[in-house]
């Protein structure tokens, strides 16, 4: 079992967080996933047709993001939320990128409600996670990077386990190391919003809809929620 808790003084500042953990255990990614496949054919083909598009920076969902980030002293048009650099890349590209079936699907969530998200691996996780302030002396090693290792800055919000962190800028970017694969069998999904009480049934829609694409190629699937008032859920 994992503990995941968001800690008194990020909560404090940020009193509107409310986050979605969605769980999967016995996940099946190397199976076909036809609803992601649709999912993600369906928002390319709306968004080449016109008839939607991906939140922007000017998009209230967004906005809030970007001035969370401020608060912690990360510039949120060089450093971006994650859901706000798919957008980003999705609006200039057309599709968007195919990964695994997991990671696809918390993608196609992600962009279609304007709400970060990601994933670990909880067989990579060690101990509990939290979401906790840095104090500088933790190291970070990128999806994608396994030779990198940064280290951030004190007052930047991360995630964290009892190794190093696993997300950096709060949901820019998550580590190498807990990465999902097609073999990653135990997962734990996050949805996020820092404006739960404008936001609050999107991201329960969200967290919904990532499980109704999760349930097929799982033998379990759970959600708990974390906000200051209940600040800790065990995965």
């Amino acid at each position: 079992m994992t503990l995941f808790r968001l800690t008194p003084a990020v909560a404090d500042t940020f009193p509107d967080t409310l986050i979605a953990v969605v769980t999967a255990t016995g996940l099946r990614g190397r199976e076909p996933w036809p609803a992601t496949t649709a999912a993600l054919e369906e928002l390319e083909a709306r968004l080449a047709d016109g008839s939607w598009s991906p939140a922007d920076e000017n998009d209230p969902r967004i906005e809030a993001w970007h001035a969370v980030y401020r608060a912690f002293g990360t510039n949120p048009r060089r450093i971006r939320p994650s859901v706000d650099a798919l957008g980003r890349r999705l609006a200039k590209k057309g599709p968007l990128p195919r990964i695994n079936p997991a990671v696809d699907s918390y993608n196609a969530v992600s962009v279609r409600h304007g709400l970060p998200a990601g994933a670990f691996d909880l067989g990579q996780v060690t101990g509990d996670v939290e979401i906790r302030y840095a104090d500088g002396s933790e190291t970070f090693t990128p999806l994608g990077e396994p030779g990198t290792v940064e280290t951030p800055k004190p007052g930047e919000v991360i995630y964290t386990d009892t190794t190093d962190v696993l997300t950096r800028h709060w949901n820019h970017r998550d580590a190498h190391r807990t990465r999902v694969t097609e073999d990653s069998t135990r997962v734990a999904f996050v949805l996020e919003t820092v404006a739960a009480t404008r936001d609050e049934q999107l991201l329960k829609t969200a967290a919904g809809d990532l499980q109704e694409l999760l349930q097929p190629h799982c033998d379990t699937s759970t959600v708990h929620y974390l906000n200051p008032a209940h600040p800790d859920a065990t995965v």
